[in-house]
């Protein structure tokens, strides 16, 4: 089995109970990177109605991550020989990758959207290799994560990464390349072998011919050819007309809506609610329906089918709660919202390569399928290097600034200049790290963790009760840091 059976028999009728913690955390922790104690506080007491809203709007209205100077350059506004081009290259990648994971850490609906739709509408930075390029890719994500799907599609096939990524660059009318049309149906609309069949891909791969115009100069917008366009009828899906890049996209939301607005919203699901999406009940089935119909009523609208969702009794039910396994990325990224310490870019670079050392290389997937996700996170080989690399973050932070460590304590726990019982502290810590709290029977060792043996006379409630985190701020400082080395070892860790 990859991931947990799903039991959610919840509906998707709105859930209308102000939310408490555990739900404010799993919201945040599904719909971004987890969130700090302070918006989770703001969080607790409203309604989901309220909530979703506000994010939605955010998102919606948010701009895309600003250009850098480069967003444009082909190759010749770089030097001509590779020694001198490759340094400032590899540069440019690298601010890229800061700016963008930046942008994941703080954006919250908007790019945790603009990273699914990366491992949806796949490209990979390796094959296509242009700066440009990939600036370009990344703001069609961010310009259309929420907005309109039939929209999307038709943008992200004329992407110039994309176009040499699938080929489409070479698809010449009198020498079609199938690849693009293959996938457009395949893995991007409708799911593998449904409703489509080999002679629609042969015959859309002739309507999206043309597209082949490359520039001399390297890394150029790749423009249409109108002399390389097979200009000639086809059917696809049973329908005959003389088809190009708009009418194949046209045709294909007008003659299957049904497919695509299921196969999306499924695999919205499983990103956003439970990886089980065939569970022998049939009960995400019925959910996924809903959303499916939404989608379609309204004319492939994103946001609608989100806010269904996130509104929901079915989201916010006990079974979907702590049931997907976090990826590298996410393991990383949410330990910094999650305790609000402060990060360098040199952190954001080692979290990016220490990612793809586990599985996760972002904008260079294995393959046109993607990432494989869930229990492929935490095979043997990945486990132990999630712990350690965690355990890498905690120390480098902790060298840092050990002060931050008392304040994620001290914010966690109301009050706790009075707070003189240990197991207190250790509770706040695990109720913030664990979706679901810890197992009984591992609950002792977590609590033996931050004590200190030498201070057990003053804990209450066996001691004088003279111990607060504030009267012994070093100790508390070191206990805080071995707690959270803890914590990170611990299978409810990797959930979310």
């Amino acid at each position: 089995m990859e991931y947990f059976i799903n039991c959610n028999t919840a509906p998707l009728s709105p859930y209308t109970t102000p939310l408490d913690k555990q739900r404010a955390e799993h919201f945040y922790r599904r719909i971004g990177l987890s969130a700090s104690v302070a918006t989770i506080e703001s969080a607790v007491g409203q309604t989901a109605e309220s909530l979703v809203n506000a994010i939605i709007n955010e998102a919606t209205s948010m701009p895309e991550s600003a250009a850098p100077i480069w967003a444009d350059w082909t190759r010749a506004d770089y030097p001509e020989d590779s020694e001198t081009r490759n340094p400032i290259v590899n540069a440019q990648y690298e601010e890229w990758r800061q700016t963008y994971t930046r942008a994941i850490l703080s954006n919250n609906l908007r790019d945790r959207l603009s990273f699914f739709w990366s491992n949806h509408f796949v490209t990979e930075l390796r094959k296509y290799d242009a700066p440009t390029y990939l600036y370009h890719y990344t703001n069609c994500l961010q310009r259309n994560a929420l907005g309109n799907f039939r929209t999307f599609t038709s943008e992200i096939g004329l992407d110039n990464a994309m176009l040499y990524y699938l080929d489409g660059v070479y698809n010449n009318g009198n020498n079609p390349n199938e690849n693009y049309g293959r996938e457009l149906y395949e893995l991007f609309t409708l799911g593998e072998g449904n409703n489509y069949t080999e002679e629609d891909i042969i015959e859309t791969a002739r309507a999206l011919t043309g597209y082949v115009d490359r520039p001399d100069i390297a890394w150029s917008p790749v423009n249409f050819d109108p002399t390389k366009f097979d200009d000639t009828p086809k059917t696809i899906f049973g329908q005959t007309a003389n088809f190009d890049y708009d009418g194949v996209i046209d045709n294909l939301f007008t003659q299957r809506p049904n497919e695509i607005s299921y196969f999306i919203c499924k695999k919205l699901y499983e990103f956003f609610v439970h990886p089980d999406s065939t569970d022998q009940a049939g009960n995400a089935q019925v959910i996924i329906d809903g959303l499916a119909a939404t989608f379609r009523a309204n004319d492939f609208e994103i946001a609608p089918v989100l806010s269904q969702l996130f509104k929901s009794q079915h989201f916010f039910d006990d079974e979907a709660i702590g049931v997907i396994i976090k990826s590298p990325f996410d393991l990383f990224l949410s330990l910094i919202n999650e305790t609000s310490f402060s990060y360098t870019d040199s952190i954001i670079a080692n979290m990016y390569s220490t990612s793809e050392l586990l599985g996760q290389e972002v904008f260079n997937q294995p393959g046109v399928e993607g990432w494989y996700r869930n229990r492929q996170w935490i095979n043997n080989n990945f486990m132990i290097g999630r712990w350690l690399s965690c355990e890498m973050f905690l120390e480098l932070f902790y060298t840092a600034d050990s002060e931050q460590f008392f304040n994620l304590a001290v914010s966690l726990v109301p009050n706790a200049v009075s707070v003189n019982n240990p197991d207190d502290i250790t509770n706040a810590l695990l109720d913030k790290f664990f979706p679901k709290g810890i197992a009984e029977d591992q609950l002792q060792n977590a609590l033996d963790v931050f004590r200190d043996a030498s201070l057990e006379q003053y804990y209450a409630p066996d001691g004088d009760g003279s111990w607060s985190v504030y009267n012994y701020a070093d100790s508390a400082k070191q206990q805080l840091y071995f707690l959270l080395l803890h914590i990170i070892r611990q299978p409810e860790f990797q959930l979310k």
